[in-house]
């Protein structure tokens, strides 16, 4: 068997290392840096140009952005990026992505998928709570369906980057009397929507990356 990259993925390898070179400024020290505002600005515009390559969600078809990428392609960038502390797309907008390829409908793979894919769209995940942590079948935070539309209330905390973020993936309960471990659905939230309260964590080093998330009477439309 033959353990050597092929003539086509060192070339990959290549194109990646030269993007990283031209691109990290030389004070990039890593991720660290995104709780200034420099630091995230130039992140955002980063990110951008990676999605324009067709890199940020490689594995993905191309029919949503990605560039159907192979097992190999997807290791030599992710061997890169952490070889040079370049910034990865961190705000979990490929969770969502991919979910919603497999599970989404039509409507909402064209509406949400175009700005996962190119870095413009940024997302935060609601999971965690005050009484629940990462325990997802202690969560609290409940959407009640009324007419046409869910209303949310709850609280969700360590919420990463909510304030910089365009949607939140929203874990709520639904159905309070189902066993704790059912009765949750995930909700796409616009964080513009009116009831949205995001309050900054200030972390030791005095940088701003988590938040806590407050949601009354927040109302969100059945898709």
């Amino acid at each position: 068997m033959d353990f050597r990259f092929t003539r086509e993925e060192e070339v990959f390898r290549q194109t990646i290392r030269d993007f990283l070179q031209q691109e990290l400024p030389p004070w990039w020290e890593g991720i660290e840096a995104l709780g200034t505002d420099e630091g995230w600005a130039f992140y955002r515009s980063f990110v951008r140009k990676m999605g324009a390559k067709g890199w940020l969600n490689m594995h993905w078809p191309k029919e949503y952005g990605g560039m159907s990428a192979t097992p190999m392609q997807q290791l030599i960038f992710t061997e890169e990026m952490a070889y040079h502390c370049a910034p990865a797309q961190i705000d979990l907008g490929p969770w969502v992505g991919s979910t919603i390829i497999v599970h989404g409908s039509d409507e909402q793979k064209r509406k949400y998928l175009p700005g996962i894919a190119t870095g413009e769209a940024e997302w935060c995940i609601g999971y965690s709570e005050p009484g629940a942590g990462s325990d997802l079948a202690a969560i609290q935070t409940r959407a009640v369906e009324d007419g046409d539309e869910y209303v949310i209330n709850g609280q969700k905390i360590f919420t990463s980057l909510a304030h910089r973020a365009d949607y939140c993936w929203l874990a709520v309960r639904t159905d309070p009397d189902a066993p704790k471990h059912r009765g949750i659905s995930m909700f796409v939230v616009d964080m513009r929507t009116p009831g949205i309260t995001v309050r900054p964590l200030i972390d030791m080093a005095g940088l701003h990356t988590f938040n806590e998330v407050f949601f009354d009477d927040v109302r969100v439309p059945r898709e």
